[in-house]
């Protein structure tokens, strides 16, 4: 027989014409898992067990092991479907219309009189004066004889509040806004910046403004700092029978090192400690 042959013209019509799958919201938030029992358990699976195996064993956390490519599974059981979370208050003031309806007004509880201070000075002036001395003795005549200060005694001893003025403020004052614009700016930076230009310009025009000195003259004390006292250049002493004859050792080159050296000796001969001035200085 032959069959019927579905051309490829059709075939893509038939596919333009099928509906997209769309995802339910079930699929997009599911439910939260539940614990895992018994008929859940298929061979191969982590929680796979041997033996006696009760419901139990899945909802202790330290026994259930997470399965492969899973989230973890719940050990706790959760309530129903039908379950609310939370607290449900039930409206007891009778809603919008009985807001509308009336304004709620609360009466003003009655003050109770208030009771007056008691006088102790003149209870216990009055107890002295009846020749009661002991404690027990004044505190049973104070019980008798109850003696309380008039409403403007009272009013008079009791401290009245301080005077406020009626648009004063109580509380800690608000702190200003923090000003972005010029943290954005770097505004602060340019200040700065302004503030030692200043400094520097204003440095530099005291030390052109400043008084130039003449010459400086010199001192006593400045002439003796430079003072250097003579020295009397005595040939240094010898036997008779060898002063004609000649050195045999010359430590110089030449005879011109010779006469820097005895200059430079000279110069410091008045500073130098030993016989022969060839010791440490005299002065630090």
């Amino acid at each position: 027989m032959p069959e019927a042959k579905i051309s490829h013209a059709d075939h893509t019509r038939w596919k333009k014409q099928q509906q997209p799958v769309r995802r339910t919201v079930s699929q997009i938030c599911p439910p939260p898992r539940r614990p895992l029992t018994m008929a859940d358990i298929r061979p191969g699976m982590e929680n796979e067990r041997l033996g006696v195996v009760r419901d139990s064993m899945f909802q202790n956390p330290l026994i259930v092991k997470a399965e492969l490519g899973k989230p973890r599974e719940r050990s706790c059981s959760l309530p129903g479907i039908d379950f609310n979370y939370g607290l449900y208050i039930r409206g007891l003031d009778g809603g919008v219309p009985e807001a509308i309806g009336h304004w709620h007004v609360f009466k003003q509880q009655p003050t109770c009189p208030q009771e007056l201070t008691r006088n102790y000075i003149a209870m216990n002036r009055r107890a002295v004066k009846a020749g009661l001395v002991t404690a027990q003795e004044m505190s049973l005549y104070r019980r008798l004889k109850d003696i309380r200060i008039n409403d403007q005694d009272d009013r008079r001893l009791k401290k009245e509040p301080p005077s406020v003025p009626p648009n004063m403020t109580f509380g800690i004052r608000a702190r200003p806004s923090t000003p972005l614009f010029d943290l954005l700016q770097h505004r602060y930076q340019q200040l700065w910046v302004q503030e030692q230009k200043a400094a520097q310009k204003a440095i530099k025009l005291e030390k052109t403004h400043k008084m130039t000195l003449g010459k400086l003259y010199e001192t006593r004390s400045t002439q003796l700092r430079k003072y250097k006292p003579p020295v009397t250049l005595d040939a240094p002493w010898r036997m008779p029978h060898f002063q004609k004859v000649s050195a045999h050792l010359d430590t110089f080159p030449t005879e011109a090192d010779r006469q820097r050296a005895f200059k430079a000796h000279r110069e410091e001969y008045a500073v130098r400690q030993g016989t022969l001035r060839m010791g440490n200085y005299t002065h630090p």
